[in-house]
């Protein structure tokens, strides 16, 4: 079995990488359904990251069922892709055209989560947007952190709309949004743009805690709008 793995290049989305890669060799038909993976201490020198890095990614490509693990034996490719686990390529999400799309399907989410947020948010909802968004503001705009408190701040809002599968299909769509904005490395930062961005944030909690749901539907587009914008999207990804 020979396989056709690099070492990955340094960033915040290394065990995305790493876990990208493997999967191309199992859809390239270099790992056939079987075949075991290299033990984690071959794999962490072959991408010359650490070991905790490979499990993450392990971990991520057994919850796609490309993979499964038994204790004390390893790793091994499943016998056929299970069609019910949603996956998206993270390589194919560098091409713009499959970004906008992924992009799309975010606002059609987050834009009537929002309405129903503000219907059913609780008290301990609230508390948790108001915790975030303070997080947020002591977060150097566009950075690591920023994006990890931005992606929690809508996860709280989906939470809010009390249905968990809603909070499962953002939180794995906005995620793959994350990495791609981190690989990219086109997120711009300045201070004006941290108040626009917490600007629309605010607006979004003022308005489900107003329990008015289409100023907060009516929020979240314009956000995503500005949000797209900020990455290099077109303005047609709010239409």
């Amino acid at each position: 079995m020979t396989l056709k793995l690099d070492k990955v290049n340094r960033g915040p989305h290394l065990s995305t990488l790493v876990a990208s890669s493997i999967s191309r060799e199992i859809v390239q038909g270099r790992l056939k359904p079987g075949d075991q993976l290299p033990t984690e201490q071959q794999l962490a020198q072959t991408f010359g990251v650490s070991r905790n890095v490979v499990r993450e990614a392990i971990a991520r490509l057994r919850s796609e069922g490309r993979i499964w693990s038994q204790q004390g034996r390893g790793a091994f490719v499943a016998d056929q892709p299970n069609a019910t686990v949603l996956t998206i390529d993270f390589e194919a999400l560098q091409q713009a055209n499959a970004f906008q799309s992924l992009f799309e399907l975010r606002g059609i989410l987050e834009v009537e989560a929002a309405a129903l947020a503000a219907k059913r948010r609780t008290r301990d909802d609230l508390l948790a947007m108001k915790d975030v968004l303070a997080t947020m503001h002591a977060a150097p705009y566009g950075s690591v952190m920023w994006l990890k408190t931005d992606l929690e701040f809508h996860k709280t809002v989906a939470a809010a709309t009390g249905n968990a599968y809603m909070v499962q299909f953002l939180m794995f769509v906005s995620e793959r949004v994350r990495e791609s904005i981190l690989a990219s490395g086109n997120q711009q930062r300045s201070e004006d743009l941290a108040v626009v961005t917490l600007g629309e944030h605010q607006r979004i909690l003022d308005a489900i805690e107003a329990g008015d749901g289409a100023e907060a539907r009516e929020a979240m587009r314009d956000h995503l709008h500005g949000a797209a914008s900020r990455v290099g999207l077109g303005a047609e990804q709010s239409e």
